[in-house]
């Protein structure tokens, strides 16, 4: 067996309604030019997802990935057993694309009282404007599919072939993460949709390696093909940098740490590679924001 990677960084990006801790682990390079994250869960009762990220722990990593993995935004629901957050709100209904209100607390989706009117989509959301992921998974279940649209099916495309899942093209539900990661944030983030049911511990190695196969996918360049890998940094061709990375959610350049973080580990970032999936300058890793 593999030994676990060494944690770049622990960060707490937030709390949930309960007051429980949101953290966020850091692996592999925190200057590497692919910074991809990956949510364990967001529905208390569709965590089969976690298992991946703790598989992710012990799976080697191309050099210049930066992996970034959030275990559970919804620790609430899975300690009281629902698919809501402590305050009966479906988390994946509470993002600003789409969003509309309607019910009331403890409806099985719930929307919340506004956009982000949740702290762990707060959480999320910060998170998201400071590390700004080339790609992006949340992990559901149980409908044992990759579900993904627009800039994001060129990984989900990938993820699904690695994995051996069927790929299902569909447009997003109002309201969802990957709907306001895709066309707010011009993000590629998509969903992948267990099977009901814990996985084996070698589905779960199979779906790090299509974690790692989405990253690599050539989801920023309109000339490549959906299943063709990303090729390396040095030749890359400079169509593939033609889509600039957006600013941060807040309009301005994300500085600081997630509220509340702490630092269980640290290596100073360094220089990006000549080449990423975009022409503007990434931000900083966050575990050069901590000192």
């Amino acid at each position: 067996m593999l030994a676990p990677l060494a944690i770049a960084a622990v960060l707490v990006a937030g709390h949930s309604a309960g007051g429980r801790p949101i953290v966020a682990h850091q692996l592999g390079d925190p200057a590497g030019a692919e910074r991809m994250l990956v949510v364990g869960c967001i529905h208390g009762t569709e965590c089969a997802g976690m298992r991946i990220v703790r598989a992710l722990r012990s799976t080697p990593l191309s050099p210049g990935v930066d992996l970034w993995l959030v275990p559970n935004l919804d620790p609430d629901g899975l300690a009281e057993g629902t698919r809501l957050n402590g305050w009966g709100v479906d988390l994946n209904r509470n993002f600003p694309a789409g969003w509309r209100p309607g019910g009331r607390p403890g409806d099985l989706q719930y929307p919340g009282t506004r956009p982000f009117s949740e702290p762990e989509t707060r959480a999320a959301r910060r998170l998201i404007d400071q590390i700004r992921p080339d790609v992006t998974i949340w992990y559901h279940q149980h409908m044992d599919l990759v579900w993904a649209w627009g800039p994001s099916r060129a990984p989900g495309a990938a993820y699904a072939r690695a994995a051996r899942m069927r790929f299902a093209p569909m447009p997003w539900l109002a309201g969802t993460a990957p709907h306001w990661q895709n066309t707010a944030l011009g993000q590629r983030s998509f969903v992948v949709e267990l099977p009901a049911g814990p996985l084996t511990a070698e589905a779960a190695r199979r779906h790090a390696r299509a974690v790692l196969a989405a990253g690599l996918a050539c989801a920023a360049c309109p000339s490549c093909s959906s299943w063709s890998p990303m090729p390396s940094a040095a030749s890359r061709p400079a169509t593939c940098s033609s889509a600039a990375r957006p600013a941060s959610t807040s309009g301005r350049r994300a500085r600081g740490a997630p509220e509340r973080a702490t630092l269980a580990g640290q290596r100073a970032a360094g220089s990006a590679p000549p080449y990423s999936c975009s022409t503007s300058p990434r931000a900083p890793s966050p575990s050069a924001w901590l000192r």
